[in-house]
């Protein structure tokens, strides 16, 4: 098995695609960052970084991101 290279392409392109998905849905969702931020517990900075694709997240802020835009798992992830 290879080893997770968090540097590699696919995986900043992951990151990026994971970040569109959250920006789109706070926007849907008519949330700035802060607001956000605030829903979930999490930095206004964490956030940004997110969304630009900088920082990777843990399985259980995804479950409080997707809580907060009211929808499940599979909805979340369907258009990735």
């Amino acid at each position: 098995m290879a080893d997770f290279d968090r540097n590699s392409k696919e995986t900043i392109n992951n990151l990026k695609i994971f970040g569109m998905r959250i920006h789109e849905l706070r926007k849907k969702n008519k949330l700035t960052q802060s607001e956000l931020a605030e829903k979930v517990g999490l930095s206004t900075n964490f956030i940004g970084m997110v969304e630009r694709g900088e920082r990777n997240t843990s399985v259980d802020k995804i479950f409080k991101l997707a809580k907060a835009f009211n929808i499940s798992l599979a909805q979340f992830f369907e258009t990735l």
